[in-house]
């Protein structure tokens, strides 16, 4: 038997977030990662210094390599993130901070990234 049957369980509705302007269909519950997979987006970051491509490795918040930028905030884990109704989510250029606003080189070291109090979620925190 189906455990989703059993436990008279399933998905709320589907909704829409973009992928670097396209639209893509999500599902409540489900990570930037997991959206971007079932869209069929395997990559959406390159190295900084050979542009390889990259996307999840661990799936577990630790290695890095899954970044993206979600609703103007770079640097947000995919497979922390969890999708929201709305959300524009972009393919993670450089280091993220070339063109966000309050960065003072065009390198990232003008400030703090995510949420203001943060989430805990899918944020790096840098520290001048």
């Amino acid at each position: 038997m189906n455990p989703l049957e059993r436990a008279e369980a399933g998905p709320g509705p589907a909704f829409t977030v973009t992928f670097d302007g396209r639209p893509v269909r999500a599902l409540p519950g489900q990570t930037v990662a997991a959206v971007l997979w079932a869209a069929g987006v395997t990559s959406w970051r390159a190295t900084r210094g050979e542009g390889r491509p990259r996307g999840v490795y661990c799936g577990i918040g630790v290695c890095f390599d899954c970044l993206v930028t979600v609703n103007g905030r770079p640097n947000q884990r995919a497979c922390l993130v969890p999708v929201r109704p709305g959300d524009a989510i972009g393919t993670q250029e450089g280091t993220g901070h070339e063109d966000v606003p309050g960065s003072r080189d065009g390198a990232g070291h003008g400030g703090v990234t995510g949420s203001p109090g943060g989430t805990g979620r899918g944020e790096v925190r840098r520290a001048d």
